[in-house]
This record gives structure tokens, sequence and C-alpha cells, in this order.
């Protein structure tokens, strides 16, 4: 068991390893470290194979002493993976091929000049960028929940530990009353990051006030994520799967649990693997289990992996599935903080939620509170998905604007396209469209104008987008993830997705768009759970900025955006086409003919295309180098 005296030996000369990777003074007993990211994103393009060649060159090379290899979790720039950072220098390489690692390890590892052609290069005010830190994308970011993410290797406690891990729960342990703790999360402002935004500290004082004399309490933590686009939870988990353990501890001594549970997906293979990893270490480490740090506070932590249920995000929903029945949403009240899991009080926080704890108790209630906004307190996690430059997973203060995440940090619209709306909340948040590019993002200010915060998926959509079919797309998400408990969410949701798709073939009617409107609001006012209560914002944020695209479906049976395949049609324009007949041999349908056309007394050879046949795939019109080919 490690008692406070060894974990400040351990964190001292872990400290001088890991500090090397933050441009802080350190000596390290190694030249440099190579950190290679293996999240999801980056191992799904070959990082993993990347550190086995680093490995093979080392041993080759007789490197092994020198230059330590760094196996991370995701450092949030997606979009350039895989990535590899060379430190103390910085060096950012990226999309790196294993191809190029031979002359990495000569030239840069081994001669000292970073191998140019292969590095991150951007330019800033002028100058030429070539460190992660130092970036666009990062440079307005301030990292609190992923302060470890991309930094330590996330299967090694000591590492963790050298980053000031654990500290937090000794200090509450031995410094701190239950109620000391809870005042603390209470004084920050920290909101729950998973959805609706409730006070954090104030469901831990309802856990531990209102059933004071309960004989087990229970701690979860909700990493079932599973809004399309959604990843922010799985990189803490990947990254830094230590701080939820650390987190949950402080939650369970502050509200009197001995138990607690984590809930995450099993399609997160790596954030399985590590949080057993992490777990087992922190078991063998005295950090969980009996008498933590020599008191007599004793709490531990077991998996409980999700069968993929959308619905399994309500917290009851959660918890009825933990208990091993169906995951169903339970009437409330009774809230879980008095009836929970097995039906005993119990504290319920997502993944970044619990990835701020360590930290404000550390750091004190005013550092948190002195960043975001009067209402909503922090900092907020974000995965940056869809029509956007930089892909990838960011953190920035509360009260950052949507422009300044899109066009500063998302590096823009691709292809110069323009921005059309971001869809915040995933199936049960809103659009938030071009004229509100400018609102500073926080929990208060989406709710304002139809839309959330919900987890932190941030959508990007173009001018290409029909917003019609990306309300009917979140519809049918919803529809097959609803649980089937209640009326209103499991008929409804139905009927609203067959007039969206009626809408989409061009068979709507004006009457029909009152009627999806009308039936919005009763889904949401009389729906069981949050899930239910909140499908319809995808429909009433696009009725609400974009309700003239619905219209133009109904009335003048086209699609704007040229998306809904069965309001189109494509034609080619026999003065530009050549006849070459790449068209022709691209369409799966045999849709395209030769035939000829006359100009000015000559005939021309020309294609034409047969709309009853037509898929209405589009590759005819991609294959045109002479964009003869137009849709309509």
């Amino acid at each position: 068991m490690k008692t406070l005296d060894e974990l400040k030996v351990i964190r001292e000369k872990m400290q001088k390893e890991v500090n090397l990777r933050t441009h802080d003074e350190a000596s390290s007993k190694y030249e440099k470290h190579v950190l290679v990211c293996g999240g999801t994103g980056c191992t799904s393009s070959n990082s993993a194979k990347i550190i086995e060649k680093l490995e093979q060159e080392f041993e080759q090379k007789n490197l092994k002493d020198k230059v330590q290899i760094v196996k991370t979790g995701c450092f949030g720039l997606c979009e350039r993976g895989p990535i590899m950072i060379v430190y103390p220098e910085g060096s950012f390489y990226s999309r790196v091929n294993i191809d190029e690692i031979p002359r990495i390890v000569d030239e840069h590892l081994i001669g000292g000049n970073p191998v140019k052609e292969f590095l991150y290069e951007e330019t800033v005010d002028g100058d030429n960028i070539k460190s992660l830190d130092d970036t666009s994308f990062y440079k307005k970011q301030h990292r609190v929940a992923l302060r470890n993410c991309g930094v330590i290797n996330p299967e090694c406690i000591d590492e963790y530990i050298g980053r000031g891990g654990y500290e937090a729960l000794g200090k509450v342990l031995t410094t701190m009353s239950q109620d000391d703790v809870i005042q603390t999360i209470l004084d920050s402002g920290l909101r729950g990051r998973g959805g609706g935004g409730f006070p954090t500290g104030m469901k831990w004082k309802l856990a531990k006030n209102i059933v004071p004399d309960a004989d087990m309490k229970y701690v979860c933590c909700n990493a079932d994520e599973g809004d399309p686009g959604a990843f922010m939870d799985r990189s803490v988990l990947e990254g830094d799967p230590h701080v939820v353990l650390e987190a949950m501890s402080i939650a369970g001594y502050a509200i009197g649990a001995k138990q607690g549970y984590i809930y995450v997906r099993a399609e997160y293979p790596i954030a399985v693997e590590r949080l057993n990893i992490a777990i087992k270490q922190a078991r063998e480490a005295g950090m969980l289990g009996q008498n933590i740090f020599g008191t007599d506070f004793s709490f531990d932590i077991d998996l409980r992996l999700g069968a993929g249920a959308f619905v399994c995000g309500e917290e009851t929903a959660l918890m009825t599935s933990i208990e091993g029945n169906r995951g169903e949403p339970r009437p409330r009240p009774p809230f879980p903080a008095e009836k929970g899991l097995f039906q005993k009080p119990t504290i319920l926080n997502n993944v970044e939620t619990y990835a701020n704890i360590p930290q404000i108790i550390l750091n004190g209630a005013e550092w948190f509170a002195s960043m975001g906004t009067e209402k909503s307190k922090g900092t907020k996690v974000f995965a940056l998905g869809g029509k956007i430059n930089n892909t990838g997973l960011v953190e920035v203060p509360m009260g950052t604007t949507l422009r300044e995440v899109i066009e500063e940090i998302g590096g823009g619209i691709p292809n110069g396209k323009k921005f059309k709306a971001a869809q915040t909340g995933g199936p049960s948040g809103g659009c938030i469209p071009a004229e509100h590019m400018d609102i500073k993002i926080d929990y208060d200010n989406l709710i304002s104008i139809g839309s959330m915060m919900g987890s932190g998926g941030l959508i990007v959509m173009d001018e290409d987008n029909c917003m019609v079919d990306i309300a009917k797309f979140f519809l049918e998400f919803t529809v097959d993830e609803s649980c089937g408990k209640c009326t209103p969410c499991r008929i409804g949701t139905k009927r609203m997705y067959e007039m969206l798709d009626k809408i989409t073939k061009g068979k709507g009617t004006l009457e029909d768009i009152d009627k999806l409107e009308e039936l919005c609001y009763y889904i949401k006012a009389n729906s069981l759970c949050g899930l239910g209560q909140t499908a319809p914002n995808p429909v009433l944020s696009t009725l609400k900025y974009f309700r003239h695209e619905y219209e133009a479906h109904v009335v003048d049976k086209k699609c704007p955006a040229g998306v809904c395949k069965d309001l189109l049609s494509f034609s080619i324009d026999k003065e530009k086409c050549i006849g070459c007949g790449m068209c022709a041999r691209q369409c799966p349908a045999n849709a395209i003919s030769k035939t000829d056309y006359t100009a000015e007394g000559h005939k021309l050879p020309s294609l034409a295309i047969d709309t009853e046949k037509c898929v209405k795939c589009g590759a005819c019109m991609a294959q045109c180098k002479f964009k003869a080919i137009s849709k309509q």
C-alpha cells in the first residue's frame, strides 16, 4: 500500500520524465521522448505499426537507453493522424508513414536535425509553426479535462502520479471533511458535462444528505457516449483513465459510498482495456480497495459493459442495465440520489465531469470558477467533426464563440464552402445557424437559441447540407434507439420520421409541416425520460431557422441543397460534353448512352441520361472533368 510519502517519492521521480514533454525544465534519464498517439483514431491509421517500427530501429541502432517511446492517448488534432511528437524540442510529425521512420530516426533522433518535409507546417502571423502547442488549433484551447491526454502513457500509473495524480485523493482523505469536498465542488460552479448541466456539487450534496444512514451508496460513471460524432469521453478514458478512478474515489468519500461502477461502451475496446489496466494498477498500489492511504476509507470500482443502447445514456436506464435488466428509464421521483442503483442512494456523472474533479481539489474552487461565464464555469471538450478542416478534439473555456471554434481552431470549412449550421448535443440537440455564429457557447446561451450543450459533439455543416435531411437523419437514429417504454417516444418519433421522409420525397404538404411541429411539442411534454423529451430538438431548430427549406421541398418540389434524391435530376450540357464516355463507364445503372446533337449544321458526339434508369448516385457528375453534368 502506498502512503502519501511513497506517493511523493514517485511523483518527484516521474516529474523529471513527464515534464520534459511539457516544455518545463526537467532532467530526464533520456535524451529525448518520442510520443506516438495510441488513441482509436491514430490506431486505425496504423500508429501501432509505427511504434513497432520505432522499436525495431531503436534495437538495431542502440537507442533504447537514450530515447524513450511513449504510447499516449489522443493529442486532439485527429485530422492529421497518425501523430508523433519528439521532445524536448516539440517537433510535430503528422500523417506519419511507416516508411518515414528510418529517416526520422537517423536524421532527427541520432543526427539532431528534424526532417522538415515530414513536419506539420502552418504559417501564423508570418511565422512557420512546427510545434503542436503553437498551432492555431491549440492556441485558444485550455486543457483541464484533457491535460494528460497526449502527454503520459495511460497504461503507467507512475506517469499519472508524476503529473500530480492521486494527490487530490490524498488531500481529500487527510485534510478535508465530506462537507468540505462537496462545498468545494459547489463553489467551483462545475456543472455536469453529460447533457443537462445539473450542478455537480448539488448532486453530491443530495446523495450525502437525503438518506444519511443508508447502509450502501454507489458512485457511477456514464462512459456510454452514444451521440453520433461524439468521442470526448472515449478519448479521456484512452488517454488518462486514472483521472476517472481518482475522481470517483473522491466522490465516494464525499457521499459515503464504498463501491463505484463505470458503465462503458463495449464498442470502445481500447478504453476498456486501459480501464482494466488502470483499475488493476490502482488496486495494487492501494489507491483502490481497503483503507486507502492508511485511512478508514475503503472504495473499489468495477466495469460494466454496455451493449450499445443509446437510451442507456439516461441515468436511470443506465442503472437498470447495471442491475442486469433491460435498459429502460424509470419514472422520477424518486431521483437516484434517494433511490438509484439497487434502490440505494447513487450519483452518476459522465467521464468529462469526473476529469475536472482532481484539478478543482488541487487548485481550488476559485481557480476553476475564474474560467468560463457567470453561469457556466470552466472549460468544455468538443468533438469537432463534419465539414471542418481540423477534425478533432478541442477543449475551450466556456464562453468561447462558435466562430472561434470553427474558423480559428477548426481551420474553417473545406473547399471554400460557406458555413451553414452546427449541430450540438447530438440527437438531443439542435442546429445553430450562421446568424448565431458569434454566440458564446455555454449552457444557457445554447438553450436560448433552441440547441443544447449535450455531451459535446459538434458537427459542422456547409451549404451542401440539406437541413430537412439532417433532421431526418437524427430522427431515424432516435427511432432506432427508442427503448419503447413510453408511447410518445415509441410512436411519436416514428410518426415524425414518416412525415420527414414524406417531405424529403416531395410528397409533403404545408399542413404536414404544421402537424410535424405540433407533434414535436407533444413529444417534448409527454415523454418519460430526457432522451424522449429532447428527441424533437433537431426538428424544431431546423424548422425555426430553415423553414424555407421545408417549404421548398413541399411547394417547389425541390431540395435547395441538392441532397434529397427523390427531388433530384441529373442532366448533361451538350455544349460542354465532348462525348468521352467516362461518365457512362462510371454509371452503375447503365443510365447514360451516346447520342448526337446538331450545332451550326454539324453533328457532334454527346451523351444523355435516361431519367427512368438513373439512381441519382452522382457518380457521373463526380467523374466529369468538363463540368458538363449538373443536378437540379
